[in-house]
């Protein structure tokens, strides 16, 4: 609830309260609420799952995989101050993207949106698949002229489209191969695909944290890159996401598509850091002051996983205290906090 509303808010209820006295006067003041009562009940939980937040002229974008409505589309939120939320605003019955516009029926997970050539793209999952398509708008709707994913030899997840200083541009994607493992592809000039003698495998989860249940289809997925002094890091993360140790690493390179080297510090976000259970596959944007934040989803609870909670935490770079040339990501555990929105 934002300044203007809370005041109004409160006069009403004032006014209810004294022209109530005035007629009633026996009547008690058992069910007057205070203006913190008042937003309490208003507040509902976000749930969204593998969220991210695009920030455009002043307002921020919240997209995410619908769990409770899983084979629609997605949704999206939008607040002037990462504070107040309030929607669904999507074009389409609060669908910034609905699946009559776009490839795919099932299974929309894990969107990405940015602002290219005077157009808005969404980069998401659907039928295990990798599709993008295009909007005039980020409340949608998103479209396909032609309703196809990027074609690949497997199935493939959880895209992040990323463009470089010298104007390439790269796909960052989970191969379902011999567990989740990520990787990296130059794409076409018009993002319509990937030049496919560019694949490159980037990570995949070996170490003991990556794999807290010694499985046999080790999970290595929800890719973030960025670029930081000349360098480019790789944020992932590991585990299943239904597994408690969910969590956060990255890894660095001088080069788009790698050779990664994972930092000796992962991981940097997880359960115990923040008090919550299935802490990841998030988002880093930076906010209109140019201070970073993650988004990223937690479990509902201690018990169960689902529907997953959308969490924010701030972020930064620091520089490394054995090497001024490097920086480290570093995630500020007092600034965590769930999101909400007005219902």
């Amino acid at each position: 609830m934002n300044y203007r509303q809370n005041i109004l808010a409160i006069g009403l209820i004032l006014a209810s309260f004294i022209f109530g006295t005035s007629c009633q006067q026996g009547k008690t003041n058992q069910n007057k609420l205070s203006s913190s009562d008042i937003a309490s009940v208003q507040l509902e939980a976000l749930n969204y799952a593998d969220p991210t937040i695009f920030y455009h002229d002043g307002t921020y974008y919240l997209y995410g995989t619908v769990e409770n409505i899983p084979n629609v589309g997605f949704e999206v939120f939008v607040s002037k101050n990462l504070q107040d939320w309030e929607g669904p605003y999507g074009a389409k019955d609060g669908f910034a993207l609905h699946k009559d516009d776009v490839f795919g029926d099932k299974g929309f997970w894990a969107p990405q949106v940015f602002f290219h050539n005077e157009k808005f793209y969404m980069a998401y999952t659907a039928n295990e698949q990798i599709a993008i398509a295009t909007s005039d708008s980020p409340l949608g709707p998103f479209v396909q002229e032609e309703k196809k994913e990027i074609s690949g030899p497997v199935r493939q997840i959880d895209p992040f489209v990323f463009f470089d200083d010298d104007g390439k541009v790269y796909l960052y994607s989970v191969r379902l191969q011999d567990g989740n493992r990520l990787f990296v592809a130059e794409m076409l000039p018009d993002l319509s695909g990937i030049i496919e003698e560019s694949v490159r495998e980037c990570i995949s989860a070996i170490e003991p944290w990556e794999n807290t249940q010694n499985v046999t289809w080790p999970v290595a997925e929800g890719p973030t890159i960025v670029k930081e002094n000349g360098l480019y890091y790789f944020i992932y993360s590991t585990n299943d996401f239904r597994n408690p140790d969910y969590a956060v690493g990255y890894a660095t390179s001088d080069n788009p598509i790698g050779p990664w080297e994972k930092v000796s510090h992962n991981p940097i976000l997880e359960k115990s850091l923040v008090d919550q259970n299935g802490t990841g596959h998030g988002d880093l944007f930076e906010d209109g002051n140019g201070e970073l934040h993650y988004v990223f989803h937690t479990h509902f609870s201690k018990e169960n996983p689902k529907p997953r909670k959308t969490a924010i935490i701030k972020a930064k770079f620091e520089t490394d205290a054995n090497n001024d040339a490097q920086k480290n990501l570093v995630f500020d555990p007092e600034s965590f906090r769930f999101l909400n929105y007005k219902k």
